[in-house]
């Protein structure tokens, strides 16, 4: 309906411009009303329905208005959702950086303490006696008045009277003063004054004492760490890596040690954080149907995104044992990361480094916190296979999980359960750290590792004349309960004869069989010498004065 200049009609009849609400009623299968009624539909079709079955104009309007409204509701609750997944990448995002952060160096001069007395609460300290001297009058009395005629008799002072006021007022403030005095002189003499400073006094000597007990126990502590004592060593490992945590208080991921003298290396197990900290969903969205539709992540983009925090906790785990150990007692790490799920199932391994000093001295450990730095500018979502951190953990040949939510763990480097281990318990740099250290302490010197892998080593060594492993040596050491036969007799023998070496050692934790003993005795194999599981027990007690548990 159009309209005048004066407001009045003109009788005109005009459709609706199309529009947001022309729109929604299309869908909602409404047809658009005129002055008269319908505008596309006849008033009457032989099969339609009659006018008493149509819905009236007011219950139309209401209809589309209700379905508008919930359409409404609908999308605000698919972006609220939404909103909620956002801030969930957010803190993940947060936390990736975090941990990424570098720690400090929990040596022992950091960890000093240093006493500072607190003054007595009032502000004033305990003085001595005499340092609060009484009032004296002489500080108080006025300037007596200059005669006004210096060649007659002197004024008296008795009939000055600005004399006279001043020196009323000046023995006011001197009986004011005094009885201040003695009011101090009494309280600092009375019982409860006296027990406040005492109680002040001891709690200050408690303070000192609390302090210097503290620092002589973390020289005794510093004594035994360097004398390589398990327990100072896994105290002093655990206090760094709880340290390592302050940047990440939010994300529980407790890590413990276990120190083993034999091999001089630690073994750390990590718990991991459970699977959900990493959101599952990308968003959420709205259906034709007004129904609210998660919007799942790919798989494969969760799983990157949680060993990328692995990665970082990991690398930060072992910067800090790294870090800690100034006095190099250490000779390499082995870190097992964990993920234990509640409900009593057995813990999963998805990550395992096994790694020198050497090849720690050689890793940045931590991923760079300059944006500039990061790989093709994406930040914390790189590329698994772009991911600073997790190509560190490559660099360290370190065992990482495929899928961590198909539960698809890793062979842990070593096991921690003892702080004496059995062979089966060393990783490979452990096994090879005992069988030089062996072989060195022996005699065995200019040591040369040829080949190495999870069950032994082949190496060479020189040892010098008069010594008790004399000449150029082919070692191969092994590890394993299965027995050793003839046939790696004989290419033990032709190692040597390659080498240009004059003998060879076999040597395994596990035993020989009847005939490889028998052709070391014979007179092309004499020079092929032979140590079992008990003789390597025998050898680490000799030259170690530690032992080597039996295989289990």
């Amino acid at each position: 309906m159009q309209y005048s200049a004066d407001g009045q009609s003109d009788g005109a009849v005009t459709a609706p411009q199309p529009g947001f609400l022309a729109s929604v009623f299309r869908d909602l299968g409404v047809e658009e009303q005129t002055a008269d009624g319908p505008s596309a539909r006849p008033e009457r079709t032989p099969d339609g329905p009659s006018a008493a079955d149509r819905p009236t104009p007011g219950a139309l309007g209401a209809g589309g208005d209700e379905d508008v409204a919930a359409h409404a509701r609908a999308a605000a609750l698919t972006h609220h959702r939404t909103l909620t997944v956002q801030a969930e990448h957010e803190r993940l995002a947060d936390l990736l950086r975090r941990s990424a952060l570098p720690v400090s160096a929990m040596d022992f001069e950091s960890q000093l303490r240093r006493y500072e007395p607190r003054p007595y609460p009032d502000g004033a300290p305990v003085t001595a006696a005499g340092a609060d001297p009484e009032p004296r009058w002489e500080d108080y009395a006025p300037a007596e008045p200059e005669a006004s005629d210096p060649d007659g008799p002197p004024v008296r002072r008795l009939l000055d009277s600005g004399y006279q006021r001043g020196l009323a007022q000046a023995r006011l403030a001197h009986q004011r003063a005094l009885r201040e005095w003695r009011t101090r002189q009494a309280e600092a003499g009375s019982p409860a004054v006296d027990e406040s400073r005492r109680a002040h006094d001891e709690a200050e000597q408690a303070r000192a004492r609390a302090v210097r007990e503290y620092n002589d126990s973390l020289k005794e502590c510093r004594r035994a760490y360097r004398q390589a004592e398990p327990a100072a060593v896994e105290s002093l490992l655990e206090r760094a890596l709880a340290a390592a945590e302050t940047n990440t208080r939010d994300l529980p991921a407790p890590c413990r040690a276990v120190y083993r003298p034999l091999t001089r290396t630690a073994v750390l197990d990590l718990d991991l954080p459970p699977l959900d900290v990493v959101p599952s969903l990308t968003g959420y969205r709205l259906a034709p149907d007004g129904e609210v539709l998660p919007v799942p992540r790919p798989p494969a983009d969760r799983a990157s995104d949680y060993l990328r925090l692995v990665a970082r906790l990991a690398l930060r785990a072992l910067q800090a044992a790294d870090a800690v150990d100034t006095d190099e007692i250490l000779a390499g790490v082995v870190l097992n990361g964990w993920l234990r799920e509640p409900g009593g199932a057995l813990p999963i391994c998805l990550v395992s480094v096994d790694a020198d000093r050497d090849a720690l001295a050689r890793t940045r450990l931590l991923p760079p916190t300059d944006p500039d730095e990061e790989p093709d500018g994406e930040g914390v979502y790189a590329d698994a296979e772009q991911d600073e951190a997790l190509v560190r953990l490559r660099q360290l040949d370190a065992a990482v999980s495929p899928d961590p939510y198909g539960r698809a763990g890793v062979e842990p480097a070593a096991q921690a359960a003892a702080t004496v281990p059995a062979a089966p318990d060393l990783s490979v740099n452990e096994f090879a750290q005992l069988v030089r250290e062996l072989l060195t302490r022996g005699g065995l010197g200019q040591w040369s590792v040829r080949l190495r892998g999870p069950v032994g080593l082949v190496a060479t060594g020189e040892g010098p004349v008069g010594s008790a492993l004399p000449g150029r040596w082919v070692v191969w050491a092994s590890r394993g309960e299965g027995p050793v036969g003839e046939e790696e007799i004989r290419t033990l023998a032709e190692a040597v004869r390659e080498e240009s070496a004059e003998r060879g050692l076999r040597l395994t934790t596990g035993r020989f069989t009847d005939g490889a003993l028998d052709l070391t005795g014979e007179d092309g194999h004499r020079h092929i010498h032979l140590v079992d599981g008990d003789g390597v027990r025998e050898l680490t007690h000799t030259h170690l004065g530690l032992s080597l548990a039996v295989g289990h």
